[in-house]
């Protein structure tokens, strides 16, 4: 579980984040969601430790997150960001083989090739994991990033913008990913959505940020109102729903 205590973030004076308070579940998955500039790639940075906190702590499984070694934080969290630059001639499965190093120092075992090849066979890129990174479409090489991010096999999965350059079907899959990392392995998935019926759909659990404070949490049925929506994001809603699907029409 990862516990938020009157989190505050700055940068150059501008305040990003506002005195977060958040307990986040484990082995769910857990969809950031509002409008641009938020806060939510902010907070998502502060709990992978890529950045610290002007004030306040994140507690990672009763754990202050810096009393962790880098070598354990990189075997309990994972993140991807939303832009991903390797300048560097490598292929689909050199790129995924780095999600490893944690567990391999660069020495792959028997076991480390078998996480990688499950990782490249989940998101569907047997075909081109010879090719070099810089010969497949955008979309192609975001699947393989979170290849190589479900290939480190930690507890935490944090991902930001995962659908950045997918179409539809591909989408579908990365959401379909993320609940069977939660459903399968008890994976806790953090994730920014900007697309509310992706979120709506596939969460557990939704965390609504707003000029830098959390607007609502809560379980996703519970906080998916006409109401909630139309204050986040300044636009009508009307939510139709049933026991399976909750579709979000803001369209006029």
């Amino acid at each position: 579980m990862i516990n938020i205590n009157s989190l505050s973030k700055s940068y150059a004076g501008i305040p990003i984040l506002h005195d977060i308070n958040l307990e986040i579940p484990k082995g769910k998955v857990i969809s950031l969601i509002g409008p641009n500039g938020a806060g939510k790639s902010t907070l998502l940075v502060l709990m992978a430790r890529l950045a610290k906190a002007d004030n306040g702590s994140i507690i990672l499984d009763s754990e202050e997150l810096s009393n962790y070694s880098l070598d354990q934080l990189s075997r309990k969290i994972s993140f991807l960001r939303q832009q991903n630059v390797f300048d560097v001639k490598i292929t689909i499965k050199e790129l995924v083989d780095f999600g490893r190093f944690p567990h391999s120092k660069g020495q792959l075992t028997i076991q480390d090739n078998m996480k990688i090849e499950e990782s490249i066979n989940k998101m569907n890129l047997q075909d081109i994991k010879h090719a070099y990174i810089d010969q497949v479409s955008g979309g192609q090489l975001q699947r393989a990033f979170l290849a190589m991010v479900i290939a480190q096999d930690t507890e935490y999965i944090l991902l930001d913008e995962p659908l950045n350059n997918l179409d539809m079907k591909h989408s579908v899959e990365i959401m379909n990913t993320t609940r069977f990392l939660a459903d399968e392995y008890g994976k806790t998935v953090i994730t920014v959505v900007h697309d509310i019926n992706f979120a709506a759909n596939y969460s557990d659990y939704i965390i609504a940020m707003k000029n830098g404070r959390v607007f609502f949490h809560g379980p996703n049925k519970s906080v998916i109102t006409e109401k909630n929506l139309k204050e986040l994001f300044d636009i009508e809603f009307k939510i139709i729903q049933d026991d399976k699907v909750i579709i979000c029409n803001y369209y006029k």
